[in-house]
């Protein structure tokens, strides 16, 4: 789904706070002798955060506009199209496996089969999501404008930290950093099209959800600040 809207993903998402980055480094223990995975990369988002520490970053997206954006916007990296549940690298060559806002698309139980697999003894594996923040009274309002289009039972994002438990996984390790955005409506109403299942809708409903979205930003003045909170989660292999 992201495939249509590649182009705004790149535009309109954040990246990470750099606090969040620097932790999940720090527990997976990257360093710049390392090789890092990316896996999900989509645009590069976390792929560019990475580079700077670690002395090789290979990045696996497996839609090609995606990764279009991502050989664009980070060079540096080794870009690769391919699957988490088929990962397009040798066993045991890289030192951490990170998942950039992806883990939760992944068949998980086969995607943890080949992180486990391209890991060298001891390697971890980390996860990061940014959340729009549920406690703020902005982001209620937004989520009560997107209810519709949520699909039914959809899990939350990282529900499948715990498929960890009974795997060749230590125990995770979890860290939470809030951040803000200062966004126009231009800029709100992007980072909401952007979402999955708005994007999968009607031009129509889009529209339409697009003008309630300037409505809100406008009522506030026309600028906003829009808040998240980063989870990050960091285990190791001990298979």
């Amino acid at each position: 789904m992201f495939e249509r809207v590649a182009d705004l993903y790149e535009r309109a998402r954040p990246t990470y706070p750099d606090d969040a980055v620097a932790w999940l480094a720090e527990q997976l223990r990257i360093e710049r002798t390392s090789t890092v995975l990316d896996l999900g990369a989509g645009t590069g988002k976390l792929t560019r955060m990475l580079v700077p520490l670690a002395a090789r970053v290979i990045a696996v997206e497996p839609g090609p506009n995606m990764l279009a954006q991502l050989r664009h916007a980070v060079p540096e990296a080794e870009a690769i199209l391919g699957a988490a549940e088929a990962i397009p690298v040798p066993d045991d060559s890289v030192d951490a496996v990170v998942c950039g806002q992806s883990f939760h698309w992944f068949r998980t139980d086969e995607a943890l089969r080949e992180i486990e697999r391209v890991l060298r003894p001891g390697g971890g594996l980390g996860l990061i999501w940014n959340e729009r923040e549920p406690d703020d009274p902005l982001q209620e309002q937004i989520s009560k404008l997107i209810e519709p289009f949520v699909p039914p039972g959809r899990p939350p994002l990282h529900a499948a930290v715990g498929a960890f438990v009974g795997r060749t996984f230590a125990e995770f390790v979890s860290h939470r950093v809030p951040f803000v955005q200062e966004l126009d409506a231009d800029g709100v109403v992007d980072r909401i099209l952007s979402i999955s299942f708005v994007a999968a809708a009607s031009e129509q409903r889009q529209r339409e959800l697009a003008d309630a979205l300037r409505a809100l930003v406008d009522a506030r003045g026309g600028r906003v600040p829009f808040r998240y909170r980063t989870e990050v989660f960091a285990t190791f292999s001990v298979g």
